[in-house]
């Protein structure tokens, strides 16, 4: 790789950063879910693992309404712009957040009774603030994930830089979960935890932000020719004379869209009600290590991405098909025997999926691409969907093991994108 300056490789290393902010939060909000079962919902019985997935449907809720809004409205103002609104929204969930602990330390007898079970108000203003954050990380990802893909680094191709970028935001995935345990809720046993426990930490956190905002502000972070058009309307097409066209008229992001729903919705389940099915599980009279596992699994990840991000030549395609196989198998084994490090391991699958669906999806749309990336995100609503069946049908069934098919069903659906779905 050639020689780079820190002028050339400036825009691309703080989008990273942000990245890793994407994906840090992400799964802190995601490995609140255990101990604020324990926090907000220990009066909850008949509910309680679909309340608790709930916070992680809310997170994803705000890719499905916001992300084609942010499509638009990139093309508009443009990415610095855009990159500026999405980190302030990110500082406002922040800040819901921290509301919520002082509801629940100052007005925890306060709620509502659902279905029987008693829910405090600091649970809703929680998930009011998962809202936001994940309608930040999205507004986020639509501006970082085509500038990442064309941006003129020398010596790269698009899936590696992406495949690097995703790396470093699994370090901040694989880090998170020893966070929560290590930091937010440390030398608090599990069913002792409280919501106030949460205060400090979020209220540091939002000055983090702060300050990336504002350093964001005043570096330079120049458009990238050929991927923005100069105007957006409301039926999600880009105007270009009388060629003007949908962004859905494109076979391969289409189904690129479909694709990316079914692997959130995996990669999402796995990552954080792994944790809920090792709280209610023992090996050996020992309990699992929830925070151990979603290390693991995060964990994958990283290793997966930095490994793939070194491997210049291969392509996204077969990349995508043989991942998938991969992942299939170790899912079977894992759901059949139960053996939660079998399903952790499944990180290191999942690693690069992300990265070949979306070089998959936006390959050949020029400049439909960064009104693509803001449909393409509504995708990632997936994770809001499937983590609350999985939890619905864990209250059915009184039990997580089977619960794993519908994660496994997902995982046939990446296989078939890379066998028949792409196509333009």
């Amino acid at each position: 790789m050639k020689t780079l300056s820190l002028k050339t490789a400036g825009p691309f290393l703080l989008l990273t950063f942000i990245y890793f902010i994407v994906g840090f939060l992400t799964t802190v909000n995601g490995q609140c879910q255990g101990p604020l079962k324990i926090a907000f919902l220990s009066e909850a019985t008949a509910m309680r693992n679909s309340l608790t997935t709930l916070i992680s449907f809310a997170f994803f809720l705000g890719y499905l309404l916001n992300s084609s809004r942010t499509g638009r409205m990139l093309n508009l103002i443009g990415y610095k712009r855009t990159l500026i609104r999405s980190l302030i929204v990110m500082v406002e969930g922040l800040v819901f957040y921290t509301a919520s602990a002082f509801c629940a330390e100052y007005a925890g007898d306060a709620g509502v009774v659902v279905n029987g079970d008693f829910v405090p108000f600091g649970y809703f203003v929680f998930l009011m603030g998962s809202f936001l954050m994940g309608t930040a990380a999205a507004m986020l990802q639509v501006v970082i994930n085509p500038y990442i893909a064309a941006y003129p680094l020398p010596g790269t191709s698009a899936v590696q830089r992406m495949n690097f970028t995703c790396a470093v935001n699994s370090f901040g995935t694989t880090i998170a979960p020893l966070f929560v345990t290590g930091i937010m809720f440390a030398g608090v046993p599990l069913d002792s935890v409280t919501a106030s426990q949460l205060t400090l930490p979020f209220i540091l956190m939002t000055l983090c932000i702060v300050v990336t905002t504002i350093t964001t502000r005043r570096l330079a972070l120049p458009d990238i020719e050929g991927i923005r058009s100069s105007s957006a309307d409301a039926t999600s097409s880009v105007s270009s004379g009388e060629n003007a066209r949908s962004v859905w008229s494109f076979r391969n992001l289409r189904y690129g869209v479909i694709t990316i729903f079914f692997y959130v919705g995996t990669e999402v389940s796995i990552g954080n009600n792994i944790n809920l099915h090792a709280m209610e599980l023992t090996v050996g009279g020992m309990a699992l290590s929830p925070a151990l596992l979603a290390t693991i699994y995060w964990g994958g990840f990283l290793i997966g991405r930095m490994v793939s991000a070194s491997m210049k030549n291969v392509k996204p395609r077969p990349m995508l098909i043989t991942v998938s196989l991969g992942a299939i198998a170790l899912m079977i084994a894992a759901m059949l025997t139960e053996n939660l490090w079998l399903l952790a391991a499944v990180g290191l699958f999942h690693s690069v999926m992300w990265s070949c669906v979306f070089t998959l999806a936006v390959d050949g749309l020029g400049e439909y691409t960064s009104r693509a990336s803001g449909v393409f995100m509504m995708g990632v609503f997936g994770g809001a969907v499937f983590p609350v069946l999985q939890g619905m049908l864990a209250d059915w069934i009184g039990s997580w093991q089977f619960t794993w098919t519908i994660a496994l069903v997902c995982e046939f659906v990446l296989l078939w994108y890379g066998l028949r779905g792409y196509r333009k």
